[in-house]
């Protein structure tokens, strides 16, 4: 009568074919999930940039040349330590600028944006740039 079902070797070479494959799928769920967890951070960190480069472009205020900088709630940043570092810089004036420019001309703006944040142990960055329109003002104006 012959038996059948497997013998003791096919089920030992079975087994560890299987945990062979069981290893490399977890090994790449692993690399999957910290991928997934270093680009949460990453677009964190855009939204935030975005907000505040909104916020920069709007306020009037901001003088050219002026360098101004700030951190972030750790709380918006997901628990991480982040901030952000921004300049203003003329990037398209009128002819004589700023000598002899008239109130109504406009000069094109332009605001270099920086959102640094700290993650596993590593600063990590990333530059946006915005443009705004601005008309020239008489306190920009040099003697």
């Amino acid at each position: 009568m012959k038996r059948r079902g497997f013998t003791l070797l096919e089920v030992l070479v079975a087994t560890a074919i299987m945990g062979i494959a069981v290893v490399g799928v977890l090994s790449a769920l692993s690399a999957t999930m910290r991928s997934a967890a270093r680009l949460t951070d990453y677009d964190r960190a855009v939204m935030l940039g975005r907000s505040k480069l909104d916020e920069l472009l709007l306020d009037v205020h901001l003088q050219p040349g002026a360098i101004v900088q700030g951190n972030f709630d750790p709380a918006l940043m997901g628990g991480l330590e982040g901030g952000w570092r921004a300049r203003l810089t003329p990037f398209e004036t009128p002819p004589g600028y700023p000598k002899s420019s008239a109130p109504t001309d406009q000069t094109l703006d332009r605001i270099e944006l920086e959102m640094w944040w700290i993650s596993g142990g590593q600063r990590r960055t990333f530059t946006v740039d915005g443009y705004r329109v601005d008309k020239v003002r008489l306190e920009d104006e040099q003697p």
